[in-house]
């Protein structure tokens, strides 16, 4: 008797739908995470799309699916690490029109006030994981224990790095009232 041995099409299901499942829920906050340390639009989406790309790759490591999100931002941020340690250009750096004269989008244009655009600079200012702990915290909403997880280090180093943070922009900001 000749059986076939059947096998499982689960896992590969189950990769696809925790990616668009992931996609759907945090897609969107991924990229304003990216944008923010990016400064530059089209390059936060590549940066969130790489991600996914390199999750997908990489799904099968994950254990627990509801570390995945975590997991998720972790990308982002050491993306987004990477491209501004190469020095690709910002927003700042470019002429106001897009490649093949495109006038960018008005999303693309924010207006912000003078103390927002302090707060940014000096939030870009911090140390690395202070300024990670801070984006995540205020600007994501996330929990302690959802930071930690996305860094990788423990709760009280999250709180530590968020306190230390707050007080080094407390120095430099002030008050802007």
């Amino acid at each position: 008797m000749n059986r076939e041995i059947a096998v499982p099409m689960t896992v590969e299901l189950d990769r696809d739908a925790l990616i668009a499942s992931l996609y759907e829920r945090e897609g969107v906050a991924l990229v304003r995470l990216a944008r923010l340390f990016t400064d530059d639009r089209a390059a936060a989406e590549d940066l969130v799309q790489e991600a996914f790309i390199r999750l997908h790759r990489n799904a099968h490591r994950i254990e627990d699916q509801e570390k995945a999100a975590a997991y998720m931002r972790s990308i982002v941020l050491n993306l987004a690490r990477d491209h501004n340690r190469r020095g690709l250009m910002s927003l700042r750096h470019q002429d106001s029109l897009l490649p093949g004269g495109e006038v960018p989008l008005p999303e693309d244009r924010i207006v912000r006030t003078e103390d927002q655009i302090e707060v940014v600079e000096a939030l870009r200012d911090l140390p690395g994981r202070q300024r990670d702990c801070l984006v995540l915290r205020f600007y994501l909403d996330l929990s302690e224990t959802e930071i930690a997880e996305t860094i990788g280090i423990s709760k009280n180093s999250v709180k530590t790095h968020c306190r230390r943070g707050m007080a080094a922009l407390k120095r430099r900001l002030g008050d802007l009232q």
